[in-house]
């Protein structure tokens, strides 16, 4: 009932974009920052970006800065991802999830209650 479900994933060439997306049902998003946060195959889950509640304050891991925007529009209950200039080591699992505050405190997974399933982003020639 409750869940985020992510979309938008999918085989790019590097350099290529994406837009992820990260819609909620079951509750609103309005009252909670949400982090992305994405998984290569053995290895650890890595925070990406975060954004506050109300999109006032976003925050970014040192190698998607300057590539990577997150946005987000309450309005439709759903967060944004926008990956640009993409490389093969964005190449993951792209996971959204919520947590219960209104600003992103860094990327602990236990701070997070709610998790997407995950959309596969390639980048690959």
């Amino acid at each position: 009932q409750l869940q985020l479900v992510e979309s938008g994933g999918g085989l790019v060439q590097p350099g290529g974009s994406l837009r992820l997306s990260c819609a909620a049902s079951g509750f609103t998003l309005d009252s909670r920052a949400i982090g992305w946060f994405r998984q290569a195959p053995g290895k650890e889950r890595e925070g990406v970006s975060c954004i506050s509640s109300s999109g006032g304050s976003t925050n970014y891991t040192a190698s998607v800065k300057g590539r990577f925007t997150i946005s987000r529009d309450n309005a439709k209950n759903t967060v944004y991802l926008q990956m640009n200039s993409l490389k093969p080591e964005d190449t993951a699992v792209y996971y959204c999830a919520a947590r219960p505050s209104h600003y992103c405190a860094g990327y602990a997974l236990r701070f997070y209650d709610y998790w997407g399933q995950g959309t596969q982003v390639t980048v690959s020639s």
